[in-house]
Protein backbone atom coordinates (compact mmCIF):
# COMPACT_ATOMS: atom_id res chain seq x y z
CA UNK A 1 0.00 0.00 0.00
CA UNK A 2 1.26 3.29 -0.88
CA UNK A 3 1.35 6.07 1.35
CA UNK A 4 0.29 8.70 -0.87
CA UNK A 5 3.72 10.64 0.30
CA UNK A 6 6.35 12.43 -2.14
CA UNK A 7 9.23 11.11 -1.98
CA UNK A 8 11.34 13.16 0.74
CA UNK A 9 8.23 14.37 2.46
CA UNK A 10 8.93 12.26 5.47
CA UNK A 11 10.46 13.92 8.70
CA UNK A 12 12.12 12.74 12.17
CA UNK A 13 9.96 13.83 14.67
CA UNK A 14 11.78 14.74 17.35
CA UNK A 15 15.16 14.21 18.98
CA UNK A 16 18.67 14.75 18.15
CA UNK A 17 17.64 14.77 14.29
CA UNK A 18 14.41 15.83 15.20
CA UNK A 19 13.23 17.86 12.10
CA UNK A 20 15.10 16.02 9.49
CA UNK A 21 13.37 15.32 6.21
CA UNK A 22 14.33 11.38 4.82
CA UNK A 23 14.59 10.47 1.69
CA UNK A 24 11.89 7.71 -0.06
CA UNK A 25 10.74 5.70 -2.55
CA UNK A 26 8.00 6.39 -5.15
CA UNK A 27 5.29 3.72 -6.11
CA UNK A 28 3.30 0.92 -4.54
CA UNK A 29 6.30 -1.27 -3.08
CA UNK A 30 7.51 1.27 -0.09
CA UNK A 31 4.86 2.04 2.56
CA UNK A 32 6.43 4.42 5.08
CA UNK A 33 5.06 4.63 8.79
CA UNK A 34 3.19 7.64 8.72
CA UNK A 35 4.42 10.48 11.41
CA UNK A 36 1.47 10.30 13.13
CA UNK A 37 1.58 6.64 13.48
CA UNK A 38 5.16 7.11 14.96
CA UNK A 39 4.34 10.13 17.46
CA UNK A 40 1.50 7.72 19.17
CA UNK A 41 3.92 4.69 18.96
CA UNK A 42 6.81 6.92 20.76
CA UNK A 43 4.84 8.63 22.63
CA UNK A 44 3.77 5.31 24.41
CA UNK A 45 7.34 3.85 24.51
CA UNK A 46 8.32 6.75 26.45
CA UNK A 47 11.39 6.28 28.45
CA UNK A 48 11.94 2.66 27.02
CA UNK A 49 13.30 4.20 24.11
CA UNK A 50 16.41 5.63 26.14
CA UNK A 51 19.87 2.88 25.63
CA UNK A 52 17.60 0.57 23.73
CA UNK A 53 18.51 -1.95 21.45
CA UNK A 54 16.25 -1.80 18.38
CA UNK A 55 15.13 -4.16 15.10
CA UNK A 56 13.39 -2.76 12.25
CA UNK A 57 12.21 -5.55 10.25
CA UNK A 58 11.06 -4.39 7.05
CA UNK A 59 12.33 -1.35 7.28
CA UNK A 60 12.08 0.31 3.87
CA UNK A 61 13.46 4.11 4.38
CA UNK A 62 13.97 3.27 8.36
CA UNK A 63 12.14 5.71 9.45
CA UNK A 64 10.81 3.97 12.73
CA UNK A 65 14.39 2.52 13.69
CA UNK A 66 15.59 6.40 12.66
CA UNK A 67 13.11 7.68 14.67
CA UNK A 68 14.64 5.41 17.60
CA UNK A 69 17.68 6.03 17.61
CA UNK A 70 17.28 10.08 17.29
CA UNK A 71 15.17 9.90 20.77
CA UNK A 72 18.00 8.44 22.40
CA UNK A 73 18.05 4.26 21.29
CA UNK A 74 21.26 2.72 21.79
CA UNK A 75 21.29 0.91 18.48
CA UNK A 76 19.26 -0.51 15.74
CA UNK A 77 19.48 -2.89 13.04
CA UNK A 78 17.13 -2.50 9.98
CA UNK A 79 16.49 -5.25 7.64
CA UNK A 80 15.15 -4.88 4.31
CA UNK A 81 15.20 -7.43 1.02
CA UNK A 82 15.09 -4.25 -1.78
CA UNK A 83 18.44 -3.14 -2.19
CA UNK A 84 17.03 0.09 -3.57
CA UNK A 85 15.28 0.85 0.43
CA UNK A 86 18.66 -0.42 2.19
CA UNK A 87 20.83 2.61 -0.09
CA UNK A 88 18.29 5.33 0.05
CA UNK A 89 18.25 3.91 4.51
CA UNK A 90 22.07 4.42 4.63
CA UNK A 91 21.47 7.37 3.39
CA UNK A 92 19.03 8.78 5.69
CA UNK A 93 21.18 7.24 8.19
CA UNK A 94 23.84 9.18 7.15
CA UNK A 95 22.00 12.52 6.78
CA UNK A 96 20.51 12.21 10.47
CA UNK A 97 24.32 11.70 11.41
CA UNK A 98 23.16 8.19 13.06
CA UNK A 99 24.97 5.38 11.01
CA UNK A 100 27.45 5.02 13.62
CA UNK A 101 24.67 3.24 16.07
CA UNK A 102 22.86 1.42 12.89
CA UNK A 103 23.39 -1.98 11.38
CA UNK A 104 21.68 -2.44 7.85
CA UNK A 105 21.20 -6.33 6.65
CA UNK A 106 20.22 -6.18 3.15
CA UNK A 107 18.65 -9.49 3.12
CA UNK A 108 14.91 -11.36 3.53
CA UNK A 109 13.64 -11.50 6.92
CA UNK A 110 14.19 -14.99 7.72
CA UNK A 111 17.99 -15.58 6.69
CA UNK A 112 18.11 -12.20 8.54
CA UNK A 113 16.20 -13.39 11.67
CA UNK A 114 18.69 -16.38 11.72
CA UNK A 115 22.05 -14.25 11.18
CA UNK A 116 20.99 -12.63 14.20
CA UNK A 117 19.65 -15.55 16.32
CA UNK A 118 22.92 -15.52 18.71
CA UNK A 119 24.08 -14.74 21.78
CA UNK A 120 24.29 -11.36 23.26
CA UNK A 121 22.00 -9.75 20.16
CA UNK A 122 18.79 -9.48 21.93
CA UNK A 123 16.49 -6.67 21.43
CA UNK A 124 14.42 -4.52 23.28
CA UNK A 125 12.16 -3.09 20.65
CA UNK A 126 11.50 -5.02 17.55
CA UNK A 127 8.98 -2.90 14.78
CA UNK A 128 7.60 -5.53 12.35
CA UNK A 129 5.85 -3.99 9.51
CA UNK A 130 5.09 -6.63 6.24
CA UNK A 131 3.46 -5.23 2.93
CA UNK A 132 -0.21 -5.16 3.56
CA UNK A 133 -0.51 -7.74 0.73
CA UNK A 134 1.49 -10.46 2.94
CA UNK A 135 -0.56 -13.78 4.44
CA UNK A 136 0.83 -15.40 6.85
CA UNK A 137 2.43 -13.10 9.39
CA UNK A 138 2.55 -15.72 12.51
CA UNK A 139 6.10 -17.03 11.50
CA UNK A 140 8.08 -14.10 11.01
CA UNK A 141 6.29 -12.41 14.21
CA UNK A 142 7.33 -16.02 16.06
CA UNK A 143 10.31 -15.50 15.19
CA UNK A 144 11.36 -12.16 16.00
CA UNK A 145 9.50 -12.53 19.34
CA UNK A 146 12.55 -14.99 19.94
CA UNK A 147 15.23 -12.26 19.54
CA UNK A 148 13.58 -10.24 22.20
CA UNK A 149 15.39 -9.67 25.77
CA UNK A 150 13.01 -11.36 28.88
CA UNK A 151 10.85 -7.68 28.80
CA UNK A 152 11.28 -6.78 25.69
CA UNK A 153 8.34 -5.80 23.05
CA UNK A 154 7.14 -5.79 19.88
CA UNK A 155 4.83 -4.11 17.47
CA UNK A 156 3.17 -4.93 14.32
CA UNK A 157 1.99 -2.64 11.82
CA UNK A 158 -0.84 -4.24 10.16
CA UNK A 159 -3.99 -3.09 8.73
CA UNK A 160 -6.89 -2.34 10.87
CA UNK A 161 -9.42 -4.97 9.63
CA UNK A 162 -6.52 -7.96 9.77
CA UNK A 163 -6.90 -9.74 13.53
CA UNK A 164 -3.09 -10.34 14.43
CA UNK A 165 -2.30 -14.12 16.41
CA UNK A 166 -3.14 -14.15 19.94
CA UNK A 167 0.37 -14.75 20.50
CA UNK A 168 3.86 -14.39 18.67
CA UNK A 169 6.12 -16.84 20.34
CA UNK A 170 6.33 -15.86 24.13
CA UNK A 171 4.87 -13.00 23.56
CA UNK A 172 0.86 -12.33 23.91
CA UNK A 173 -1.64 -9.64 22.56
CA UNK A 174 -1.74 -6.59 23.69
CA UNK A 175 -3.33 -3.51 23.11
CA UNK A 176 -4.17 -2.65 19.53
CA UNK A 177 -4.43 1.36 18.78
CA UNK A 178 -6.27 2.01 15.28
CA UNK A 179 -4.62 4.94 12.69
CA UNK A 180 -7.26 5.16 9.92
CA UNK A 181 -7.25 2.36 8.27
CA UNK A 182 -3.88 1.20 9.99
CA UNK A 183 -3.12 -0.72 13.08
CA UNK A 184 -0.20 -1.03 15.89
CA UNK A 185 -0.66 -4.22 17.76
CA UNK A 186 1.65 -4.56 20.71
CA UNK A 187 2.89 -7.90 21.68
CA UNK A 188 4.33 -8.08 25.57
CA UNK A 189 5.93 -10.63 28.12
CA UNK A 190 3.12 -13.19 29.23
CA UNK A 191 3.97 -13.56 32.36
CA UNK A 192 3.09 -10.22 34.37
CA UNK A 193 1.14 -8.67 31.07
CA UNK A 194 -0.68 -5.90 31.95
CA UNK A 195 -3.35 -4.72 29.00
CA UNK A 196 -0.79 -1.42 28.10
CA UNK A 197 1.12 -0.12 25.14
CA UNK A 198 4.51 0.05 27.83
CA UNK A 199 7.27 -1.22 26.49
CA UNK A 200 8.12 -2.21 30.09
CA UNK A 201 5.99 -4.24 32.62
Amino acid sequence: MSSGRRPGSLRVIAGSAGGRRLQSLPGLDVRPTLDRVRQAVFSSLGEAVQGARCLDLFAGTGAVGIEALSRGAGSAVFVDSSRRCCEILRRNLEDCGLDGRARVIESDWESALRELRRPGEAFDIAYVDPPYSRTGEAPVLEATAGLLAPDGCLLFEHLLRNTPPERAGNRVRGRTAPYGQTAVTWYVPAQGFVDTPRGRS
